[in-house]
């Protein structure tokens, strides 16, 4: 049984090599989840009419250039957005996206993660941080997590051999 459900929203196809960690610790975590391409821009309505029938949790939304889909889903949802923007725009590397998803009006807030795909793998994480509220078993699952990260560290430091 799943724990939680996360839809990731991407505003297009393109978004999905940038997923690819998110996905990998969603199902490390036993999160349920599922993936939907729905642009803010082009498919409002879509957009609007899937946030009315959907149950998810939480939302994970993906975003490049002007990075509106984050904002819009969470004006549209009392649930917690989590924001990941793509370096995909050629103006700035990323900042564009970063700074129109981290420039939310007070009262509608997006968390906003890094950029690009560590972006995607921290949303993945603060999910699972966000859904450990209401099923505790994803607490121990994010402590074997932090201490998988430090015994990788820990095992590069004996290869040193410096």
């Amino acid at each position: 049984m799943a724990l939680g459900k996360v839809t990731i929203v991407l505003g297009g196809k393109s978004d999905i090599p940038y997923i690819e960690g998110c996905l990998k610790t969603l199902e490390k975590f036993g999160i349920g989840y599922t993936v939907k391409i729905i642009s803010a821009h082009r498919t409002p309505e879509i957009l609007e009419e899937f946030l009315k029938n959907d149950d998810s949790e939480v939302y994970i939304a993906v975003a490049g250039y002007a990075a509106h889909l984050p904002g819009v889903i969470a004006s549209k949802t009392l649930k917690p957005v989590i924001g990941v923007p793509l370096d995909t725009s050629p103006l700035m590397g990323g900042l564009d996206a970063l700074l129109s998803i981290v420039q939310m009006p007070p009262g509608i807030p997006v968390a906003t993660t890094t950029v690009g795909k560590a972006g995607g793998t921290n949303a993945a994480v603060l999910a699972a941080q966000i859904l450990s509220l209401k099923y505790p078993e994803l607490v121990e699952k994010l402590n074997e997590y932090r201490n998988e990260m430090k015994e990788k560290i820990r095992r590069a430091n004996e290869e040193l051999n410096l």
